[in-house]
């Protein structure tokens, strides 16, 4: 292509460039990801397994749950009369305020010395393996009778451990010795007696143990006493308590443990126990008010017996006194007074064992009596004004009647509230006890491989795309170019189908004319075939017409022989007569190109004793010239392919870098341009041997090849610093296997040399 085109080609891949980044990010991830599969896949299979012991490894967590509705205060009373309602009064209780009441201790330490779950026990002799081997371990039982553990060689039973305030939260170790028991906490040990109890001294207080059975001898076990807020505590972390809904004044409750019948157990205790202090609470002030009338019907009584007392005694010396009608009503009036004011006070007292004096209900109360008083104070002044013996019999009999009303009132009031004690209820009912359905909630094992699995495949690719990034391989040409001060003379682009082929270890290693002649990496290496042949001098160092090719690498791997044979390939199009030489006489595997047989070689030839052929040219006669002729027909071998001889690598020599330096590698390359147009030399790797800076001396190119996402930028950089170091200058560096589509800026030297071809 002339130099318009490639202007041309160049500013539209340019543009695709500026709108296919993010793209071409997500594919180079993808790419770096399909290489580390190896590396995923064991993380993989690392999380499976760690799922699968981690669900065998945990025990099941099982649920029970219950319902309890919170209903509005009942006292009992409505059909006795308003009057006790409003001495009583009503409340509302809401149900989240009974939904922390159920979670504090005054409901739970009930069921907590109930079932003793302040005792903690724990197998000592059973391991994280045994956990795993046998999917599950035992969980403590406990009961009302005490605390049990089932153990491989026997059971545990403790019906009391009570200790002091030091050693709560404090671990012992509990073992069995003959018909007896050991307990130490590392630094006293004592011992007692089966199913008797036992009275332990110690430095920080006093144990009180009762243990009925134990595993056989040597089996130890961890026993602990936990202090009131630390096991509430864990209860209520396995406790929930929410309203279910809003304003319906259900409550939910539900419980989690390892063990189904236990945790249904606790949880109904639980219940039973908040049902209890909520009936309490209910009669609560039924109770005090009844305490209180207690102490004043006697006191009542007494003064209602002398008011009648003295009454009696004034109508036995006066007789009946006709008192005039309107004194007969202030007298009922006042009368009536008297009462409500002992109401009154009656109700003050009792609110006041509530509430303090500034509380508006007392105050409300205080303002009745104040006008009550000041209506009496009016009545008794208008009494006053009565004749002597009249007003003594109003006030004696008012005192009498103000007093058995009283009394009767009071009496009365007492009765109804003992009826009403009697049939108060709590203002919460159970709708649902738990109940145990054995259905394992916890863990999800299904759940848990996934998980595994996939938190191994991300753990996996992090660490594929750090490896990746933090190896700085060659990906970029022109960044390449810049490092180097080396031209890139050719980007060959990966072949899907040769890689494909080559996926089969067993299938042999075929030339791309032959596999795939239409694809970029064919046309790629034609470019490479014109820019060699235009930037060649047309004669050779020593005037010959064939030009020498080194193609070479800075390590392994990197894909030489696969440029080198299919160089060879498209020169022998231009039906040129071309040679290409195995020079690794190590690892050489050039032959595997052509399908032929690695004897009869460079190595060979190199290891034979050439010492008549050290000498001038000039003199070597025609008989000698002859002689080598036939000579080296014995080590290059026809191909096959039109043009192309092949000369192996042959035997693998003790020193293949002495040989190459002692002479007669110079002598067979001077031979061989007399025969072929061009010679091409696959060389070792730089960093290698240094077989590549020997060979270099006798080629008029040298050619590093490099693997793109493969090859370490800083190799490559120090393998071309060691040629120039040597005097060696490296014409031009081939990026090898740049896969399709990853880099925009590739897109120009596809172009370019799909361009270039004719």
């Amino acid at each position: 292509m002339n130099t318009d085109s490639q202007k041309m080609s160049k500013p539209s891949n340019d543009n695709a460039s500026n709108s296919d980044n993010d793209e071409i990010d997500l594919m180079a991830l993808l790419l770096a990801l399909l290489r580390g599969w190896k590396i995923i896949l064991f993380f993989i299979l690392l999380g499976l397994v760690i799922g699968i012991l981690y669900s065998r490894y945990v025990n099941p967590t099982y649920r029970s749950d219950a319902l309890v509705q919170i209903d509005e205060k009942s006292s009992g009373l409505p059909a006795l009369g308003e009057n006790i309602s409003d001495l009583l009064g009503t409340e509302n209780s809401k149900a989240q305020t009974e939904a922390e009441l159920i979670r504090s201790r005054m409901i739970l330490e009930p069921v907590v010395d109930k079932l003793h779950l302040r005792i903690k026990l724990a197998d000592l002799e059973v391991s994280a393996i045994d956990k795993i081997v046998s999917d599950r371990n035992h969980t403590q039982i406990n009961s009302p009778e005490g605390v049990s553990l089932k153990t491989t060689e026997g059971q545990v039973q403790i019906s009391e451990f009570n200790v002091s305030q030091g050693y709560l939260n404090q671990p012992f170790t509990l073992s069995r010795e003959g018909a007896g028991f050991v307990l130490t906490n590392g630094f006293d040990d004592f011992k007692g007696k089966l199913n008797e109890p036992q009275k332990f001294s110690g430095v920080d207080g006093q144990i009180h143990i009762t243990v009925n059975d134990l595993p056989t001898d040597n089996h130890t076990i961890r026993i602990t006493k936990q202090s009131l807020q630390t096991t509430t505590d864990d209860i209520n972390k396995s406790l929930s308590v929410v309203e279910k809904g809003k304003q319906t004044g259900i409550i939910e409750l539900s419980m989690t443990g390892a063990n189904q019948q236990q945790t249904s157990m606790i949880l109904k205790d639980i219940i039973l126990s908040y049902i209890g202090q909520n009936q309490s609470r209910g009669s609560e002030e039924t109770t005090k008010t009844l305490k209180f009338m207690e102490t004043q019907i006697p006191l009542l009584k007494k003064k209602l017996e002398d008011a009648e007392g003295v009454f009696n005694e004034f109508r036995k010396k006066y007789g009946t006194i006709d008192v005039s009608k309107e004194a007969e009503l202030l007298l009922t009036e006042n009368s009536n007074i008297d009462v409500q004011l002992n109401e009154l006070k009656l109700k003050k007292a009792d609110l006041t064992t509530y509430y303090t004096e500034e509380h508006p209900l007392v105050i409300q109360i205080d303002e009745q009596l104040k006008v009550l008083n000041d209506r009496k104070q009016t009545i008794d002044n208008t009494i006053a004004g009565l004749p002597e013996l009249q007003r003594e019999f109003l006030k004696l009999s008012q005192d009498t009647e103000i007093n058995r009303e009283i009394y009767l009132t009071l009496l009365k009031n007492y009765q109804q509230l003992q009826i009403a004690k009697a049939g108060q209820l709590g203002f919460a009912r159970i709708i649902d006890l738990p109940i145990s359905t054995y259905k394992a909630i916890a863990p999800k094992k299904l759940l848990i491989i996934v998980l595994g699995s996939l938190l191994g495949a991300m753990l996996g690719a992090m660490l594929v795309l750090i490896k990746n990034m933090l190896r700085n391989v060659v990906k970029d040409p022109e960044r390449l170019e810049a490092k180097t001060g080396v031209p890139v003379v050719a980007t060959v682009p990966r072949s899907p189908l040769l890689t494909r082929l080559h996926q089969n270890k067993k299938a042999p290693n075929r030339l791309l004319a032959y596999v795939d002649n239409n694809s970029l990496s064919y046309e790629a290496i034609k470019s490479l075939r014109t820019n060699l042949m235009f930037g060649m001098p047309v004669q050779g160092r020593a005037g010959q017409r064939a030009k020498v090719i080194l193609i070479t690498g800075e390590s392994p791997g990197v894909g030489k022989s696969f440029i080198s044979s299919n160089l060879t390939e498209v020169f022998a199009q231009l039906d040129k007569k071309v040679l290409i030489i195995d020079a690794d006489m190590r690892l050489g595997e050039l032959h595997k190109m052509f399908s032929m047989s690695q004897d009869n070689g460079l190595g060979d030839y190199l290891s034979q004793d050439t010492t008549h052929l050290i000498k001038d040219n000039a003199l070597v006669s025609k008989v000698v010239a002859d002689q080598e002729v036939n000579n080296l027909a014995n080590f290059i071998h026809p191909t096959g392919i039109d043009n192309i001889d092949f000369m192996p690598r042959g035997q693998h020599p003790r020193n293949p870098a002495s040989l190459l330096a002692n002479g007669s590698f110079d002598h067979l390359v001077t031979e061989l341009k007399l025969h072929y147009d061009y010679i091409i030399i696959d060389s070792p790797p730089i960093l290698a041997a240094s077989d590549a800076m020997i060979l270099s001396q006798y080629a008029d190119k040298v050619l590093v090849v490099a693997r793109y996402d493969k090859s370490i930028e800083g190799q490559v950089i120090y393998a071309i610093n060691q040629m120039n170091k040597a005097n060696i200058k490296v014409d031009g560096i081939i990026l090898n296997d740049v896969q399709q589509g990853l880099l925009s800026k590739y897109s120009y030297h596809y172009s370019y040399a799909y361009g270039n071809n004719n």
